[in-house]
C-alpha cells in the first residue's frame, strides 16, 4: 500500500494562503476592494471610515467645500452685478425707450421689491397665461378693484414672472398717476404710460402686451357693496385700439383685489378739496392711521381668458359704433362670467 500524503492543517499556512488570495483578488478588483479590507485590522477603523466618505461612502468632503466655494461665487458675482448696475445709473449708461420706460430698472429692482407682495403676501395663483401670445401685440382687459391701483401692479408681475416667453405688461394709466410726485416717474419707469388711443396703438403695433382696465375710478372707488360687479366700460375706446393695431383682446379676471381695502364710506367733501376721486373709508382707515394703509393679506387670483381674435375684421371696421359696443359688450361678458366662476371656486377669501 502506498504511503499516504499527509496535507498539513497548520493555521498559519492557512492564512497565509488566504492571505496571498485575498491579495491577489484586491489586486484584480482595484483599490477600492483594498481600501475596505484594511477594516479589518486593528486601529485602522477611523482612518478606513474617513477614507470611505472621502471616496463617496457619505457626503464628500471636498463636495461640502465645492458647495462653500459655489456660494461665495455666487455672491461674487451678486455684488459684482450690483456695483456695475450702480456705475451705470450714476453714468447715465443705461437706455429708456421713447415712453420712459426703464427696463433694467424694473427687471431688477421694481419686480424685486413688488415680488414678496405677490408672492407671499397675496400669494397670487395664475391661470391661461399662455392665452397671451408668445410674440407681437396683444391688449390685456382686467377689471379694477381694490381702493388703490395695486391690481395692476400684481398684474404686470403676474406677466413678467410666469409668461414662458418673458413678456413685459405695459399699463395705461390715469392722468392723476403723471401728475403725482415719484409716482409719475417711478410709473413711467415701470412702463407705464398714459391711457389715450395715440400711444395705446403705437405701442401694440411696436409688438408690446398693453394692459387696460377700462373701469377707471369707477372701478377702483366703488363700494364694498358692489364688490366684483363690473362697472361701465366706456365708449369702448380700447377695442377700437385693438383694431386698428390688429392685435388680439385677452381678457383678464381679477379676483381678490376687492377685499384687500374694504370701502364702507365715501368723504367725498374731502375728496374734492384733495382733487382726488374719491376719499375712502374703511374699517382700519383713517382710524388707525398710516397702519390703516396696510392691505387685507388676501388670496389672489388671476385668469387669462380665451383671446378675442382682431385681424379678422376690415381697417374700417374701427369707426363703426354698432361693432364697437358689442366687442365691449363681449369682452365685459367675459371677464364677469370668469369673476363669478372664480368666486364658486374660492374656497374663502384669505386661502
Amino acid at each position: 500500500m502506498a504511503d499516504a500524503k499527509v496535507i498539513p492543517f497548520d493555521d498559519d499556512r492557512s492564512r497565509s494562503g488566504g492571505a496571498q488570495r485575498s491579495a491577489r483578488r484586491r489586486a484584480a478588483a482595484g483599490p477600492a476592494v483594498g481600501t475596505a479590507a484594511l477594516s479589518a485590522l486593528p486601529g485602522q477603523h477611523d482612518t478606513v471610515q474617513a477614507q470611505e466618505v472621502g471616496q463617496g461612502g457619505g457626503e464628500p468632503v471636498g463636495g461640502a467645500q465645492a458647495q462653500e466655494g459655489a456660494r461665495r461665487g455666487s455672491w461674487d458675482r451678486r455684488i459684482a452685478s450690483g456695483l456695475a448696475f450702480l456705475r451705470r445709473r450714476v453714468t447715465g449708461e443705461y437706455e429708456v425707450d421713447e415712453f420712459g420706460y426703464d427696463k433694467e430698472l424694473t427687471d431688477q429692482v421694481l419686480m424685486s421689491v413688488l415680488r414678496p407682495m405677490y408672492e407671499k403676501y397675496f400669494r397670487v395663483e395664475v391661470k391661461g397665461i399662455e392665452n397671451i401670445p408668445s410674440d407681437g401685440g396683444a391688449l390685456v382687459v382686467a377689471n379694477h378693484s381694490g381702493t388703490l391701483p395695486l391690481d395692476g401692479l400684481m398684474l404686470q408681475v403676474a406677466v413678467h414672472d410666469t409668461h414662458p416667453a418673458d413678456r413685459h405688461l405695459r399699463l395705461l394709466a390715469a392722468d392723476l398717476v403723471f401728475v403725482m410726485p415719484v409716482v409719475n416717474e417711478l410709473a413711467r419707469k415701470a412702463g407705464h404710460t398714459l391711457a389715450c388711443a395715440e400711444d395705446a396703438e403705437r405701442l401694440l403695433r411696436q409688438g408690446e402686451v398693453v394692459g387696460v382696465m377700462p373701469e377707471g375710478f369707477k372701478g377702483i372707488g366703488k363700494p364694498f357693496g358692489d364688490r366684483y360687479k363690473l362697472q361701465r366700460f366706456g365708449r369702448g375706446g380700447f377695442v377700437s385700439t385693438a383694431l386698428r393695431a390688429g392685435v388680439p383682446i385677452v381678457p383678464c379676471s381679477i379676483v381678490g383685489a376687492e377685499e384687500i381695502y374694504p370701502m364702507i364710506g365715501n368723504a367725498k367733501t374731502l375728496a374734492r378739496v384733495l382733487g382726488i376721486p374719491y376719499f375712502p373709508i374703511t374699517p382700519t382707515f383713517p382710524w388707525l392711521g398710516p397702519l390703516g394703509a396696510v392691505p387685507l393679506p388676501t388670496k389672489w387670483t388671476i385668469q387669462f381668458g380665451e383671446p378675442i381674435s382682431t385681424d379678422g375684421y376690415p381697417v374700417e371696421a374701427a369707426e363703426d359704433p354698432m361693432l364697437m359696443f358689442n366687442l365691449t359688450d363681449q369682452v365685459r361678458e367675459q371677464i364677469q362670467h370668469t369673476l363669478y366662476k372664480l368666486l364658486v371656486q374660492r374656497r374663502s377669501v384669505f386661502f
